[in-house]
């Protein structure tokens, strides 16, 4: 039997103690009893009328409702309890940057469908989103989604599900879809399921992969019917989000778990948060608790330039620094990337320490994790020769599908990539104009 590890176990709070262990456990009172209106998380948390009357106020920019297990972790006599900045709104959410973008992103933009808008995103060559749904089981004060989440508690109707698995078809190039949200586990088992299927039944799709926080926010849902059904749409991936070592309570391990068993690879993406995970220490007590139960870390986010959430938002340099005190401090797989999401559509960018200290001829000079200084000598009269027969194993979709640095590193004609609106070209065009 797998010894499950974790930071404590978890907590119901007295507001509950009357309610029985079989419903506490059950996914569906869970939902419905999700907690919503300001006046009854005062008497949760005891809250002042101040503190009140705060929380009413900013939910003007996005919804709350947060699980009563989920809501339960929370230490009521620690302001600042990690898992209480995440899940309480604050009136900073309603202050607006003139950095923020509604849709930071573009999201929306990179919709290739007219009508799809909010429902599918095609941004790298191969892969692409579906937005099942815009609920969650709780509304993280993070999101980068806030210009959506929380809208309804319906699912993406079938038709444009259909309409989106129609240009999946179309398109030859797709063979990863993530299926997100929202969060796509809070959706009825019948309905992920057909969802599933119809994913599945695209010839040219290899991987589905599903975002979602439900093992965080409410772990009672990964029972076994679920993962029953999952596993029929092999292969399958699930990325989650634990933000804290707090999150890893006995039953968000045991919900790893089961899906582990289930046979789903398991990758987690923590957000950089102030106050929250922004320490080397506090990040290294995560991934240790995550690959002690099976959970990989895939990325550490710098917080998006999304509407009202600055007040979350961190150096870049904290990111490096939690890097740097991963690499040789624990296992390489437990070591996420750190990346920046670019504006306006640019992808996930990595910035990681340099290790690179500088670079000769034939001779590199490198440091490792200590600040061990070395070098490493590239073969002397070298000549680049690809793997023989190289023609029987390459793909030619990712032959002809190549964009950016990757296509001015092949053998095709391509010699730069131009800006659009360079001052200097704009010039060219009006030549004419004299």
């Amino acid at each position: 039997m797998i010894k499950l590890r974790y930071f404590q176990k978890s907590k119901k709070n007295e507001y509950w103690k009357a309610v029985s262990d079989r419903d506490w456990l059950d996914y569906r009172w869970q939902l419905q009893n999700r907690i919503s209106d300001p006046t009854v998380l005062q008497k949760i948390l005891v809250l002042t009328d101040e503190e009140t009357a705060e929380i009413k106020n900013s939910l003007k920019t996005l919804r709350m409702t947060i699980t009563p297990y989920y809501l339960s972790q929370i230490d009521k006599n620690d302001k600042l309890d990690p898992i209480r900045l995440q899940a309480v709104p604050t009136t900073e959410e309603t202050k607006i940057c003139s950095s923020d973008f509604s849709d930071p992103l573009h999201e929306e933009e990179d919709c290739p469908v007219p009508g799809l808008e909010g429902v599918l995103t095609h941004r790298y060559p191969d892969r692409l989103i579906i937005y099942v749904t815009y609920q969650c089981a709780m509304y993280c004060r993070h999101c980068t989604r806030r210009r959506h989440a929380g809208e309804t508690d319906l699912p993406t109707s079938w038709q444009k599900i259909l309409k989106a698995a129609e240009y999946i078809k179309r398109t030859k190039t797709i063979r990863d879809v993530l299926i997100s949200g929202g969060d796509p586990l809070t959706l009825p088992e019948y309905y992920l399921e057909k969802i599933l299927k119809l994913i599945r039944s695209i010839d040219h799709v290899e991987i589905v992969r599903i975002g979602t926080r439900i093992p965080v926010t409410m772990p009672m849902r990964i029972n076994k019917k679920l993962c029953s059904m999952l596993k029929k749409y092999h292969p399958l991936w699930i990325n989650t989000h634990f933000n804290h070592p707090k999150e890893m309570t006995d039953l968000a391990a045991s919900a790893c778990n089961r899906l582990a068993d289930a046979g789903i690879p398991l990758g987690n993406q923590s957000v950089l948060l102030r106050r929250i995970n922004n320490h080397p220490l506090v990040m290294k007590k995560l991934v240790k608790l995550l690959v002690a139960n099976r959970v990989r870390p895939y990325y550490i986010y710098q917080c998006d330039l999304s509407q009202g959430i600055e007040h979350f938002r961190t150096k870049v340099s904290e990111g490096i620094e939690i890097i740097e005190h991963l690499r040789g401090h624990t296992s390489g797989f437990a070591v996420p990337t750190f990346v920046v999401d670019g504006i306006g559509g640019g992808g996930k960018i990595p910035v990681m320490p340099n290790y690179i200290l500088s670079q000769g001829h034939n001779k590199y000079v490198l440091r490792n994790y200590e600040g061990l200084i070395c070098n490493y000598t590239e073969p002397s009269n070298y000549t680049y020769e690809p793997p023989l027969s190289i023609e029987k194993y390459m793909d030619e979709s990712d032959k002809k599908n190549l964009t950016g640095v990757a296509e001015l590193l092949s053998d095709n004609d391509k010699t730069n990539i131009i800006p659009q609106n360079l001052k200097r070209h704009n010039r060219r065009h009006k030549r004419n104009d004299f």
